[in-house]
């Protein structure tokens, strides 16, 4: 009699996050970095400079693993902080910069998280 066996799985991987939800939690950081990149190293929102990039593809790999998933809070109000202390202090620094001058370049990505940072208030 031959037994059945499940074939291998890897150890701690899931699938990586990709609903609604983080789906424009993605497209908010990259308008986010695109800002910043734009007013500080002249780059282009699409062509960002190798730093930025770098943070961008960080910040995506965050959100792969982030465990709140589709019930997942702006990073802001966040109560696990899963960036590293020198890429937090990084993506920190864009947010100030960019947050405020969302709404005005980003209309509906800025209101939208704005009703996400309200929500978690209430």
């Amino acid at each position: 009699m031959q037994m059945r066996t499940q074939p291998p799985r890897a150890a701690g991987l899931r699938p990586a996050n990709n609903g609604k939800r983080v789906r424009r939690e993605r497209r908010t950081i990259a308008a986010m970095i695109g800002i910043f990149c734009h007013d500080h190293h002249g780059g282009h929102a699409e062509h960002h400079c190798d730093d930025c990039a770098d943070l961008l593809r960080y910040a995506n790999q965050r959100l792969d693993v982030c465990v709140f998933g589709e019930s997942k809070l702006p990073c802001s109000e966040c109560t696990v902080h899963c960036y590293s202390k020198s890429r937090r202090a990084r993506i920190v620094e864009v947010m100030r910069y960019a947050g405020p001058r969302m709404p005005r370049r980003h209309p509906w990505l800025g209101l939208l998280h704005m009703i996400d940072k309200l929500r978690c208030r209430f």
